[in-house]
């Protein structure tokens, strides 16, 4: 990921819409921005199935619930 684009970019587009990206509410926006992507976009070339456990159980009619789990939709 190239955090320094992802930067720049947000600069951009900052300034493009009128903003001061050098006063102190902005200033460090962009590389939060890009901190985010990093975050969000971190399992873009991971396989799932490392990750993910099937099972199978027998003579089970209970309902299975995982929560707590993270979801980001871009």
């Amino acid at each position: 990921m190239d955090k320094e684009k992802i930067q720049t970019a947000v600069k951009m587009i900052l300034e493009a819409i009128g903003e001061d990206v050098g006063r102190e509410g902005l200033r460090d926006t962009p590389k939060r921005v890009a901190d985010m992507y990093e975050e969000i976009f971190s399992g873009i070339n991971m396989d799932p199935s490392s990750l993910l456990t099937t099972f199978i159980t027998k003579n089970k009619d209970e309902m299975v619930l995982v929560k707590d789990i993270a979801l980001y939709s871009m």
